[in-house]
């Protein structure tokens, strides 16, 4: 077999192998694909020369809302295909019924938001009271500081992606105050949603906001303090671990806001992107 035949077959296996964990049973295939696996294959040709064959003009068809096999290849997707993709990944989790109680409980589910053909992307713990309201991530009080160390990189929520762990909010009593940590059955049963985000968007930095995020990505138990500033990786993605802004919030002094400050500058130089003078020198003593 060709290398590029085992790629697209190891690719689809892969492939299989999350929406099975995702809990997906039955996938719909074509009768004429079928029809088509179930004739012999010719035998082949004796001691002949091989001869050019022409590339194959479609694939079987994709089970509603899963990633396109080749996002797990580590090749971009044409941006079409990839808008389609993330369309029908989005109805897929709008109506996800995974954590019963979530599903009961939520008002929105809280897809993510941004580019999806972006270099940057942002990974949180969970929606909030205000997310969940809204059906948008990170736009409560820490989710507007978030967007200002946005801005302060010089992009935009509208150039960078911005997803979370969990797409529903975790419920808490009488689902109107404070924010819980997700359990890790959630996340297991919810992450499968935003590995195909990852897969689909191939971004060239992620940063993993909080520890959860940074726990449920790297498979670690380090704490936040210790992963900050260091480089780790997700499926072949450097990722760089920083604080939550929730706990910026939580800070009057400007040592750990230079710290996230100098995380952001790490992902920056990443992305080789030109930092200027005062984006270096922010956060520092005076």
């Amino acid at each position: 077999m060709s290398a590029g035949f085992d790629q697209l077959l190891q690719a689809t296996i892969d492939h299989l192998q999350r929406e099975k964990a995702s809990g997906v049973k039955y996938l719909p295939v074509d009768e004429s694909l079928l029809a088509s696996l179930a004739r012999p294959f010719p035998s082949a040709p004796t001691r002949q020369a091989p001869q050019s064959q022409p590339a194959p003009t479609s694939a079987a068809p994709r089970p509603t809302g899963a990633a396109h096999p080749t996002a797990v290849t580590g090749k971009r997707l044409p941006r079409e295909e990839k808008q389609a993709a993330m369309a029908e990944l989005r109805e897929r989790a709008i109506v996800c019924q995974k954590c019963p109680k979530l599903a009961s409980t939520r008002q929105n589910v809280v897809f993510g938001v941004g580019d999806i053909h972006t270099d940057l992307m942002f990974i949180g713990e969970a929606p909030g009271v205000d997310e969940d309201r809204q059906g948008e991530p990170f736009v409560g009080k820490a989710g507007q500081l978030l967007t200002k160390i946005i801005q302060t990189m010089g992009y935009t929520r509208d150039t960078v992606y911005i997803a979370n762990i969990l797409k529903c909010r975790p419920d808490t009593p009488a689902q109107e105050y404070d924010n819980r940590k997700p359990t890790t059955e959630e996340m297991d049963a919810c992450k499968p949603y935003l590995v195909s985000q990852i897969d689909l968007i191939q971004p060239k930095v992620i940063v993993a906001v909080g520890q959860t995020a940074a726990h449920a990505l790297l498979q670690t138990t380090e704490g936040i303090t210790r992963l900050r500033g260091n480089w780790m990786e997700f499926r072949g993605i450097p990722v760089m671990p920083t604080f939550h802004p929730s706990y910026l919030l939580r800070q009057e002094g400007l040592a750990t806001k230079r710290k996230v400050w100098e995380d952001m500058l790490q992902v920056l130089a990443r992305l080789e992107v030109t930092i200027s003078a005062k984006q270096r020198g922010f956060f520092l003593p005076k």
